[in-house]
């Protein structure tokens, strides 16, 4: 059974239709949207700042979700994937990106829409990745804008896949 654990106050928050796995870890100042899912392994710790995750948001296994102590809550937007054993740590991400397994972000990273973020690279803080660009590397840099078919193809793709992917676990 998954530990949604209430602190300081605080108790986690659902949407309709959310997918929490078994051992995932779910803690404090949490809200999360709709038809969301938080994958096998990973760790929202809403308990020493915010974290806000928006609609068809998918936390895939082994991220962890986190911010920092009165300097930098975490937000992220709607349709919004985050592949397996990312770190996301007091940003902002907003709607219709692509975060790559392995990848971290940043304190104060803005990662804004229709952007992807390659497996395996680190936003630095501060870092504002543009809109309608990928972003690759340690520390992530633009390498390439994103054609309408790249955002059809793996940004809605991966997110509409996950919605699926979810429904099978449910009883």
């Amino acid at each position: 059974m998954a530990i949604i654990k209430e602190l300081n106050g605080h108790k986690p928050l659902f949407g309709k239709d959310v997918f929490i796995a078994d051992n995932a870890t779910i803690i404090g100042d949490v809200i999360m949207g709709d038809y969301g899912s938080i994958w096998f392994g990973a760790v929202v710790r809403g308990d020493v700042n915010y974290i806000r995750l928006g609609d068809r948001v998918n936390v895939q296994d082994g991220v962890v979700i986190h911010g920092t102590y009165q300097k930098a809550p975490t937000n992220i937007g709607n349709n919004v994937s985050i592949a397996h054993n990312a770190t996301i740590h007091g940003c902002t991400i907003h709607d219709n990106v692509l975060i790559g397994m392995n990848a971290v972000i940043l304190d104060k990273a803005v990662i804004e829409s229709n952007s992807i973020i390659a497996a395996g690279s680190v936003v630095t803080k501060g870092t504002r990745v543009e809109s309608g660009s990928v972003y690759a590397g340690v520390p992530a840099v633009k390498i390439k804008e994103i054609s309408p078919e790249l955002i059809q193809d793996e940004i809605q793709r991966i997110a509409e896949s996950y919605l699926k992917y979810a429904a099978w676990y449910k009883d």
